[in-house]
């Protein structure tokens, strides 16, 4: 299986330089693994979209969309979970 290419919405980037320095760690680590395995055990496909995905990483959320057909990831969100969905 061919690896994904990860693309950070502005947005996005600027959600993740928000967080405590250790959850940024663990949040780009688990982001980089997304590119060889885009649907992780418990990724969960949001409702409403065919293409978006979020996964759990402590308290926070990552929300991505899959172009299987370019082989991409967008990073869409990164936020806490109470704030996440809004």
């Amino acid at each position: 299986m061919a690896s994904y290419k990860i693309e950070w919405k502005n947005s996005a980037y600027k959600e993740l330089q928000k967080l405590p320095r250790p959850m940024i760690t663990r949040v780009v680590a688990a982001v980089s693994d997304l590119s060889n395995e885009p649907f992780p055990h418990g990724v969960k496909r949001l409702v409403g979209s065919e293409y978006t995905y979020r996964i759990c990483i402590g308290d926070y959320r990552v929300v991505y969309e899959v172009f299987e057909n370019r082989l991409i990831i967008e990073i869409v969100r990164v936020r806490h979970r109470k704030d996440v969905y809004r």
